[in-house]
């Protein structure tokens, strides 16, 4: 009976409400069941042909045509079981009965045909300016950066969505290849217009800020100026009904995120608040580039106590690779609450693979790990440096990578 409720589940129920929604798939037959074993019990004389006929309607509420079908199906064999051990089929109120059912269903099914097509043309509507949405907030990094070969991927955690608080972008520059991957606490449109300021002023300051850390109080002070819109712009809302967890997350809105550079000489600049340390892959090696002076994400400038943020420089030879990623990489867990282990997930992906090629096989292996099933967004950036190679002129030109 499951194949008759998947399909007609709808998208967005979890927890408490999935569970309702499935007891209610149940009610028709239960209702059939208790039909039947009225009209096996000695109050038999109750009529139940008026609740036989609503069983396909009220089915068509939280099932599909199958379910309708199937509920159509037993109302008709009470009815028929009802009729022939009472010996009243030549009463004509069996027939009447099955007439009645049978306009029902064939109203019940047409209705839910109808009813689904209208569903999924607005579902596709909304995937479409989903897509258009994601193409101009978070597009796709070329694959070709100067002394760089990159490929980007973007996973929603809920089914259907494009888009979240999760973003990344990468630019070549005349400074060198410079990268951010960030994640907005939060979810829904707050947190995309957060996104978005932060991926503006990182377009806009990676071109003329000669500083890696000066773009990073650019795409600081981005996130301040919204994060102030949104506070004020929801300020008339207090007292006229905003949960007490609404103002709790405006009051700790905040953004992590990573900034990476890499130029023509062999290291990697990174600037780092608050987020997941980029992961670097050398010969097989997988290490997590932690910062040496951790500082608090965008947003939390109250608590940085110390020096301004500064880049901090890592080796990057030619044929290194370099991960950047948000949380819902490291933090994804399986069925007995374990973190995917990315280092060691990284390292056994093939070593002569693509960029591209490297982000998918990473994602069937996090797939596998959490069972098919995202908690959150993924975000993942990868760079790989190339391998300068002289030809046989006696020039220096850029091979692909022997990972």
């Amino acid at each position: 009976m499951r194949s008759l409720f998947r399909s007609a589940q709808p998208p967005g129920t979890g927890g408490h409400s999935r569970v309702l929604f499935r007891l209610a798939q149940f009610v028709p037959f239960v209702l059939i069941l208790l039909g039947l074993g009225v009209e096996l019990s000695p109050i038999h004389d109750v009529y139940t042909g008026p609740l036989l006929t609503a069983m396909p309607a009220l089915a068509s509420l939280t099932m599909g045509p199958r379910g309708i079908l199937a509920a159509a199906a037993g109302a008709l064999s009470v009815t028929s079981i009802s009729a022939t051990l009472h010996h009243s089929w030549g009463e004509g109120q069996a027939f009447s009965n099955i007439a009645g059912l049978l306009v029902v269903t064939v109203a019940s099914v047409t209705t839910s045909s109808a009813m689904h097509s209208r569903r999924q043309s607005e579902l596709k509507q909304v995937r479409r300016i989903a897509v258009a949405a994601q193409e101009s907030i978070l597009r796709p990094v070329p694959a070709r950066l100067g002394p760089a070969r990159t490929a980007s991927m973007y996973l929603a955690a809920e089914s259907g969505a494009q888009i979240g608080g999760d973003l990344y972008e990468a630019v070549a520059t005349r400074y060198g290849v410079r990268m951010i991957v960030g994640d907005v606490r939060g979810k829904g449109l707050p947190a995309v217009r957060a996104a978005a300021a932060v991926l503006g002023a990182f377009r806009e300051a990676v071109h003329y800020e000669a500083e890696l850390a000066e773009v990073m109080n650019h795409c600081a002070a981005a996130f301040r100026r919204e994060d102030a819109v949104a506070r004020s712009s929801g300020a008339g809302g207090k007292g006229e009904g905003r949960e007490d967890s609404s103002v709790e997350e405006e009051a700790e809105s905040f953004v992590t995120a990573l900034l990476a550079e890499v130029s023509d000489d062999h290291v990697v600049h990174v600037v780092n608040r608050g987020h997941p340390p980029p992961l670097r892959l050398s010969r097989g090696t997988a290490q997590e580039l932690m910062p040496a002076d951790p500082l608090p994400p965008l947003g939390l400038e109250d608590f940085i106590t110390g020096p301004t943020a500064k880049a901090e420089r890592y080796v990057f030879e030619p044929g290194d690779r370099l991960l950047l990623h948000t949380d819902g990489v490291n933090e994804a867990r399986d069925a007995d609450h374990r973190f995917f282990p990315l280092p060691e997930a990284a390292e056994s992906v093939r070593r002569t693979c693509t960029p591209q090629e490297f982000l998918e096989e990473l994602h069937l292996k996090l797939l596998h790990h959490t069972g098919g099933r995202l908690a959150d967004d993924v975000a993942m950036l990868v760079v790989d440096r190339l391998v300068e190679e002289t030809d046989g002129r006696g020039e220096v030109t850029d091979a692909s990578t022997a990972h």
